[in-house]
């Protein structure tokens, strides 16, 4: 058998986790996580990151391994999961990938643009422009030096706008001119699985684990680490709604409820990505999901 990537990806809350270890349990495989901020330590709660039982179940890749203050990229992602692969292909002939982060599953099914390597002054230097002047500052920076890449970004994103000024900067020539765009060509099967759950019964989900979030100590998480908060790997949600609250900008309903709604946002956009992609199979949930997806795998290596 040829070696394969089975690629269990979908919305958050959708179930990913689960439906990758029961996979990974039946082929005798490890389970790389494709999560930009699970990869982090001390943010099991609000990344919904794998429990302890679910670890130790099955082997995880990128997990908690990194400290909140370093530097990561898809490029780097690419980079470190390409040279693991082989190492888990000598195990099974399928390895398996869990995840939401669509930067990090296009960076090893499609590849990344060559980019530099962002030094400490230049990360330093965009840093402090951000807590000057916030996004504003950003974008009348790119609109100065990078207009292009201004037209066609999430104006919403700092963290997007903040890597592209980086990036401009770094290597003295505009950051859309370094973004080609174009897919390289792997190696190996790739094979992506997403649960389909209706729109309704996924923001349900959502809205039933930020509940749950919140009584397994959210709370506590986000104050043992909002002494960190301007860190780029705290900047995502659950974490600065909380810091909000803490900061007196928000009552803690109203922040609760603003986690499950900036939730429910990023899974439309987890949505969207996916609906861009026709070769995801997309299975039903139910009982035998596991079964299914394991036939649905055989299915397409076989036919290839």
């Amino acid at each position: 058998m040829d070696n394969t990537l089975v690629i269990v990806t979908g919305p958050t809350a959708s179930g990913k986790t689960d439906l990758a270890i029961n996979i990974a349990r039946e082929i005798g495989s490890d389970i790389v996580s494709a999560d930009s901020r699970q990869i982090y330590m001390g943010l099991p709660i609000g990344t919904a990151a794998p429990t302890a039982e679910q670890l130790a179940s099955v082997k995880h890749h990128f997990i908690g391994t990194l400290p909140l203050d370093a530097y990561y990229s898809a490029a780097e992602y690419e980079a470190d999961v390409m040279r693991l692969l082989p190492e888990l292909w000598k195990k099974s002939d399928i390895a398996v990938m869990c995840g939401g982060s669509m930067m990090y599953i296009d960076a090893v099914t499609r590849g990344i643009d060559e980019l530099p390597t962002i030094s400490t002054r230049i990360r330093d230097e965009v840093k402090s422009m951000f807590e000057r002047g916030g996004n504003e500052l950003l974008i009348n920076t790119l609109r100065r030096i990078d207009p292009a890449y201004l037209e066609r970004a999430d104006l919403h994103n700092s963290r997007r706008l903040i890597h592209a000024i980086e990036i401009t900067m770094e290597a003295g020539q505009p950051c859309s001119s370094l973004l080609t765009g174009k897919a390289r060509k792997r190696d190996f099967n790739i094979v992506k699985i997403a649960i389909d759950y209706e729109r309704e019964q996924l923001f349900d989900r959502i809205n039933r684990r930020t509940d749950a979030m919140i009584a397994a100590g959210l709370e506590d998480e986000a104050r043992a680490v909002y002494h960190l908060r301007h860190l780029n790997s705290l900047n995502t949600v659950g974490y600065k709604e909380m810091f909000a609250m803490m900061d007196g900008i928000m009552e803690r309903d109203t922040a609760i409820a603003r986690i499950a709604k900036n939730t429910r946002v990023y899974a439309k956009k987890q949505l969207l990505w996916l609906s861009k992609d026709p070769s995801v199979i997309r299975l039903s949930p139910g009982e035998d999901i596991a079964r299914r997806a394991l036939d649905a795998i055989y299915a397409s290596i076989s036919s290839r």
